[in-house]
C-alpha cells in the first residue's frame, strides 16, 4: 500500500514510526492510536507486559466557542421507528432497507444509556439497534457489560434471528479493587448461560486499561517499566479469572479471552488505527490506515512465535466537532463529506484484501460528546436517533 502522508509537512512522506514519536499533553483523558489484543492468558504471560512500541497521543482541547450538531436528535431510550416490521410482534419479520448495505466486516457498537449510574437501555431499542447493523454487518464489538448489554445483545440477536458474532466486554478499572471488573463478570456469566455462546466470538477484559494506568500513575508512554507491570500486575487476573469463569461452564467451544489497550502490548493483537489522531489527511486516511496496520501490526505478528491473525478494532472518521477548535486535525476537517470519503476509500479496498476490521462506529454516543466534547460524540454512520447520516454506503458484499 503507498504510504502515509502529512500534509501539515509540506507533502513530505510521513512514516509510522514519526506518528508514533509525536506526543501532544492535554486536559483530557489522552486518546492513544490502540493496539489492542484479543489474547489467551498463555500469550499474554509470555509476552509479559509490552513490545515496547512509544505511542502517540492526542487530545481535545477546550474551547469556548461552539457549534450545534448538525444531526444528532436527542433519540429516545425506546425503538425510534426507523424500522418497518411486517408483523410488530415478530422482530425477525423487518424490512430491508435499500440505502444499507451489508458491507463493512464488523462495527464496534454500545447501546444507548449503558453507562452507569443512569441506565436507560431497552430491548426494543437494541433489537432496533441489531436490525439495522445486521444489514451492514455480522460482527459487533461491545465494550463494557454494565446496564445488562451483554444479555440485551444476545436476546435481540436471538429475537431477530440475524447471523450475528458479538465480542462480549468487561470494562473493568484499576483503582476499584475490582468491583467494577466483579460486576460485569457476573453479568456476562449469567448472559452465557441463559443463550450460550453460539453468537459469541470472545470476551474482552478491559478496554484502555494499561493506558489509563500509565496516565493515572504517570507512567508517561513506557508500558515497559514498573508502572506498567504494576498494571499488568492487576489486569492479568481479571484475564485469568474470566478464563476460568468461562471454564467452569464446560461451554461447546473455547471462547477466546484478552484485552484491548493502547500500544503493542500483547502478541495476539486488535489494532484500533484513527488515521484522525494521526493528523492524517483525508486523502491518505484509507492508504494510511492500511499502511499503519500492515507495517505496525500484521509484519510484527508474522515474527512472532504465535503469528496470531490481526485484526483492526476500531477506524472512522469524524463528522463534526463540538467546539471549533477541534473540527480540524490539521490537514482534514470533521464532516460528513469527509467521512463519506473515507467509507469510499477503505471499506472495499479492505475487504477486497482481506483484513478484518470493526467500523467505529455504528451511531453516535450523546454521552461522549457530552463528557469529552470535541469529536467524541460523532463518529456514527448514524445520528443518535439512527437516521443514516448522509452517505452513500459502500456496496461490496461481506459474510
Amino acid at each position: 500500500m503507498a504510504p502515509g502522508y502529512n500534509n501539515m509537512d509540506n507533502g513530505a512522506p510521513y512514516s509510522s514510526s514519526q506518528w508514533l514519536e509525536k506526543q501532544e499533553s492535554g486536559s483530557r483523558k489522552s486518546k492513544w492510536i490502540v493496539i489492542g489484543a484479543l489474547v489467551g492468558l498463555v500469550a499474554l504471560i509470555a509476552a509479559g507486559v509490552a513490545i515496547g512500541i512509544t505511542v502517540s497521543k492526542h487530545h481535545t482541547t477546550s474551547s469556548t466557542s461552539t457549534k450545534s450538531g448538525s444531526g444528532s436528535a436527542n433519540a429516545d431510550n425506546g425503538a425510534s421507528g426507523a424500522v418497518n416490521q411486517t408483523n410488530p410482534n415478530d422482530p425477525s419479520s423487518f424490512v430491508a432497507d435499500p440505502n444499507l448495505k451489508h458491507s463493512f466486516y464488523g462495527l464496534a457498537y454500545t447501546p444507548a444509556g449503558s453507562q452507569l449510574p443512569d441506565c436507560g437501555n431497552s430491548l426494543d431499542a437494541v433489537i432496533e439497534d441489531i436490525q439495522l447493523i445486521s444489514q451492514l454487518t455480522s460482527r459487533i464489538r461491545l465494550y463494557g457489560a454494565d446496564c445488562n448489554q451483554s444479555a440485551l445483545v444476545l436476546e435481540a440477536i436471538q429475537q431477530t434471528k440475524v447471523n450475528m458474532t458479538v465480542y462480549l466486554g468487561n470494562y473493568n478499572v484499576p483503582n476499584d479493587g475490582g468491583v467494577a471488573y466483579t460486576r460485569q463478570r457476573d453479568t456476562i456469566e449469567d448472559a452465557i448461560k441463559t443463550y450460550g455462546v453460539d453468537h459469541v466470538a470472545g470476551v474482552t477484559v478491559g478496554n484502555e486499561y494499561m493506558l489509563n494506568y500509565l496516565d493515572a500513575n504517570n507512567g508517561g508512554d513506557q508500558p515497559n517499566g514498573p508502572i506498567g507491570d504494576a498494571g499488568a500486575a492487576l489486569l492479568i487476573p481479571n484475564i485469568t479469572d474470566t478464563r476460568n469463569m468461562l471454564a467452569s461452564l464446560n461451554l461447546p467451544k473455547t471462547v477466546p479471552v484478552g484485552t484491548a489497550d493502547a500500544g503493542s502490548f500483547f502478541n495476539n493483537l486488535m489494532s484500533n488505527v484513527h488515521p484522525w489522531f494521526a493528523n492524517v489527511s483525508i486523502d491518505q486516511a484509507a492508504d494510511w490506515t492500511a499502511e499503519f496496520f500492515q507495517g505496525n501490526n500484521v509484519v510484527v505478528a508474522q515474527g512472532l512465535p504465535n503469528q496470531p491473525q490481526m485484526f483492526i478494532a476500531e477506524t472512522g472518521w469524524p463528522s463534526e466537532s463540538s467546539d471549533v477548535s477541534n473540527e480540524s486535525n490539521g490537514p482534514s476537517t470533521a464532516s460528513v463529506p469527509n467521512l463519506q470519503t473515507f467509507l469510499d476509500t477503505f471499506v472495499c479496498q479492505a475487504n477486497q484484501n482481506g483484513t478484518g476490521y470493526f467500523y467505529f462506529e455504528f451511531f453516535d454516543e450523546e454521552w461522549k460528546d457530552q463528557q469529552f466534547g470535541g469529536v467524541e460524540g460523532w463518529w456514527g454512520l448514524f445520528n443518535a436517533n439512527k437516521t443514516l447520516k448522509a452517505l452513500t454506503l459502500p456496496d461490496c458484499h461481506i459474510d
